[in-house]
């Protein structure tokens, strides 16, 4: 009975086994059931949202919810390594005070009110389309130049060179803009 309850402390544990105490000679019974938090839970490999240096991430998911976000070991940018900003990146998508509704703020208006998805969408559309005809160019100088220099667009460095290419043909040929630029680094 004595030798059992002496057993339970870890150091009698190591005297016995030997080791160094950091191995099972010093786990409680609590300790050796514990798993990783990761434990049974999807992997999907992504890129942080921060900056344009494009470090890899690892995005742990259960039941549709993220669980962890950590650094991808086999990412040839980051090697597993994250800064500040790339290791809080869960609070990016579960902190509860993430803003998850459109808000729209009317001109001259000190409230801030929710709007549908769909009409935000229509109301930049509209906008949009309002500048283009507006600030339109089709000839300077007898030269054809077809320009909208009335609208500009910086794409962020979670868009990889290929959506930044479509959304220049877009841009450009759809809408006339030339003030395009973008910081693609991925």
């Amino acid at each position: 009975m004595l030798a059992e309850l002496l057993l339970k402390w870890p150091f009698i544990r190591q005297l016995r086994d030997g080791g160094d105490g950091t191995g099972v000679e010093a786990m409680s019974d609590a300790s050796k059931s514990l798993r990783p938090k990761n434990d049974g839970a999807e992997t999907a490999r992504s890129i942080c949202p921060y900056c344009g240096v494009g470090c890899g991430q690892l995005v742990y998911h259960r039941g549709g919810k993220v669980i962890s976000i950590e650094g991808d070991p086999e990412s040839p940018i980051s090697r597993g390594h994250l800064c500040p900003k790339g290791a809080a990146s869960y609070e990016l998508v579960t902190h509860p005070g993430r803003v998850t509704r459109v808000k729209y703020r009317a001109p001259r208006s000190r409230e801030w009110v929710d709007l549908p998805l769909e009409r935000a969408m229509e109301m930049v559309a509209e906008r949009m389309w309002q500048t283009r005809e507006r600030t339109f160019v089709e000839t300077m100088d007898g030269k054809p130049v077809n320009q909208c220099l009335g609208m500009a667009h910086l794409g962020g460095a979670t868009l990889d060179d290929e959506e930044n290419y479509l959304i220049k043909k877009l841009f450009t040929a759809g809408l006339g803009m030339v003030c395009l630029s973008n910081q693609a680094r991925i």
